[in-house]
């Protein structure tokens, strides 16, 4: 083995690129580097290179076609040249008067819907006349291809060897981009695994392996936070292609990622015995799957929860902490609709199948629980379902899944004003005192005037035991002059 097959192959391998993908590179880079130097006008150049040898050969490659009229050559010179200007001046407006009559031909052939019969130009470079083939090969036809082999130089020039080097990058660039784009445009509308690269403002970043995916704000859970590293289940949205190459849009709020981890962590799904009939889900908060098992001695809904819940939970925090609730299927409306409220207990469906609609009754403490909280309940059992659900309580009233989600907007808006009205009650309350607030004021002076009498009162003990102590020293002062006036007079007797 060479050492260029060996360096090919160490591309293939860093790239993922397949060895004929950079042989054709390499073989276009020569074909650049000597149309710079040592190319003709009208040539299609293509190189043959043998990369165990490290040689190549260098063809002029036209397709044979049939004869067509050339064109009159003008050959102006200086004598006749006012002449022949004239001449180009008329042409060129007859040219114009037939241009404008076949336009109106054209209008009245799209009127009429007649098929155009496009007119075929010869091209020079990559075309030659069947004339002009069978002069070089005698057996030559119309489509075959006539290769003439030209002189290879001795030694590419530095400009040659910088344009094959330019060719080789952008190419095997471009190999790079539609060889991602095939590969994740297969996984279209499919779940996989990556990495959580970075934050570009609200959209994250994911590193697929290959190439980088976009999270976008609209998909993405907002309970959850993509930490750096952090390792997620992410939906294939689109693949398009771009002028900067293949751009891949994720979603973690697809019903798809939930399946797909149903589908993983739960063998009885994978092998077939349980069936995910239907899946409703508002991601990040709360989710409904429908199981039904094919055999008869299935559990659907034990086998998916798992020992102590063990297979749920990992299902739970696989999807961030979102709650789930697993139904029992039946093909029987009617029970599938008690079942797809749960927990709350229906006392009886009345359905109306031309409408698609269902009006369901149940206790009046059960009520809050069949609506659920902001009506969540209810919306993911009709989505689960596919029916309009009306749930009506013993006494009669009647609430639709519409008004759950009308009152849901009228519940937001009124916190809103309420808290409107606060901020506006404690701006007021800034501006003008109250009568709370001059009370207050008048304590506060009151406890003032406290402070500084009990200051004075202080001020004053201190004072009148500094003078008591200045009087006791004196006095003593006064007794110890005494003894020694007495101690004297004795000595002196």
């Amino acid at each position: 083995m060479s050492d260029i097959s060996q360096a090919i192959k160490l591309i293939c391998d860093e790239k993922h690129l397949s060895y004929e993908a950079v042989l054709e590179t390499i073989e276009s880079a020569l074909a650049a580097a000597f149309r710079k130097d040592f190319g003709e006008k009208n040539q299609n150049i293509k190189v043959e290179f043998d990369p165990e040898k490290g040689k190549s050969k260098v063809y002029d490659v036209k397709t044979v076609v049939e004869d067509m009229p050339e064109e009159e050559e003008i050959e102006e010179t200086e004598e006749v040249g006012k002449e022949k200007i004239v001449e180009k001046e008329e042409k060129k407006e007859k040219k114009i008067k037939k241009d404008e009559k076949e336009e109106k031909k054209v209008e009245a052939k799209k009127e009429t819907d007649e098929p155009e019969e496009e007119v075929r130009k010869f091209n020079p470079k990559t075309e030659i006349q069947i004339s002009d083939a069978k002069e070089i090969k005698k057996t030559a036809k119309v489509g075959s291809e006539i290769k003439t082999k030209l002189e290879i130089p001795d030694e590419f020039g530095r400009m040659a060897a910088q344009t094959a080097k330019q060719v080789i990058i952008q190419k095997l660039r471009e190999a790079e981009r539609n060889m991602v784009f095939e590969d994740f445009k297969n996984k279209e509308k499919e779940v996989i695994a990556g990495v959580v690269q970075r934050r570009e403002g609200r959209t994250v970043l994911v590193d697929l392996d290959k190439t980088v995916g976009y999270l976008l704000a609209e998909e993405q859970v907002k309970s959850e936070r993509y930490n750096t590293g952090d390792r997620i289940k992410v939906f294939v949205k689109e693949v398009k292609m771009t002028p900067k190459g293949p751009e891949i849009i994720l979603s973690r709020t697809s019903d798809e990622i939930l399946k797909k981890v149903f589908y993983l962590e739960i063998p009885e799904i994978s092998n077939g015995l349980i069936e995910i009939k239907s899946v409703a889900r508002e991601a990040g908060n709360r989710s409904k799957v429908a199981v039904q098992a094919s055999g008869e001695n299935v559990d659907p809904i034990g086998s998916c929860v798992g020992q102590r819940g063990a297979r749920i939970q990992t299902i739970i925090s696989e999807l961030g902490g979102e709650k789930i609730d697993i139904i029992e299927y039946d093909e029987d409306p009617a029970k599938f609709i008690s079942n797809a409220l749960a927990p709350a207990k229906v006392i009886s469906v009345e359905i109306h199948e031309a409408e698609k609609k269902a009006v369901v009754k149940v206790a009046e403490d059960q009520l809050s629980l069949a609506i659920g909280r902001e009506g969540q309940n209810v919306r993911l059992a009709a989505r689960l379902v596919g029916w309009k659900l009306d749930i009506v309580g013993e006494k009669g009233e009647t609430v639709e899944v519409e008004e759950v989600v009308k009152e849901k907007k009228e519940a937001t808006d009124e916190k809103k004003e309420d808290r409107g009205e606060k901020k506006e009650i404690k701006t007021d309350s800034k501006e003008t005192p109250t009568s709370t607030s001059e009370t207050g004021q008048a304590k506060d002076k009151e406890k003032k005037q406290g402070k500084e009498d009990e200051e004075v009162k202080k001020e004053k003990e201190i004072k009148t035991d500094s003078k008591e102590k200045k009087e006791k020293k004196a006095e003593k002062k006064e007794d110890k002059q005494d003894k020694k006036e007495k101690v004297e007079k004795k000595k002196k007797d």
